[in-house]
């Protein structure tokens, strides 16, 4: 798996975390998003023309990041759809509106890489850096 420059892999005993990297927080958490779609499956092998909205609330930035994965998760988890592209519109410290291209899955044209069980709040954690926000999340598999 080719692992694209705006996130990496972190060490996680029996789990799989994740250190993203945004300019911004709009673009942290498009990253966020993508990043977990991308070890779901190649979102290059999904064909998406259509955008479906996604609206989440959270009490601080932490409980946001993770409520906002947790419900582009359940496109995959509970609505059997890839994700191809996460965008993000309008974003607080406690609201985030945005909207994704997927696509139902089809087990002819896309191949799952990792199945993700969860978005844990373990060692979650979502800050401002030098040259922009990084963002650490755990996913239970």
């Amino acid at each position: 798996m080719t692992i694209p420059n705006y996130y990496e892999l972190i060490d996680h005993t029996a789990d799989i975390g994740i250190r993203v990297w945004g300019e911004n927080q709009k673009a942290l958490f498009a990253n966020a998003g993508q990043a977990m779609f991308d070890l779901i499956t190649d979102h290059r092998m999904v064909e998406a023309d259509n955008t479906e909205p996604v609206k989440v609330t959270g009490i601080d930035i932490v409980d946001l990041m993770v409520n906002w994965l947790r419900e582009l998760l359940f496109f995959w988890t509970g609505k059997e759809r890839l994700v191809h592209s996460v965008y993000v519109e309008s974003l607080s410290d406690t609201e985030i509106i945005g909207r994704v291209m997927a696509v139902p899955f089809d087990s002819n044209r896309h191949v799952i890489r990792q199945e993700l069980k969860a978005v844990t709040y373990h060692q979650a954690e979502v800050k401002p850096v030098s040259d922009g926000w990084v963002a650490e999340i755990i996913f239970d598999v």
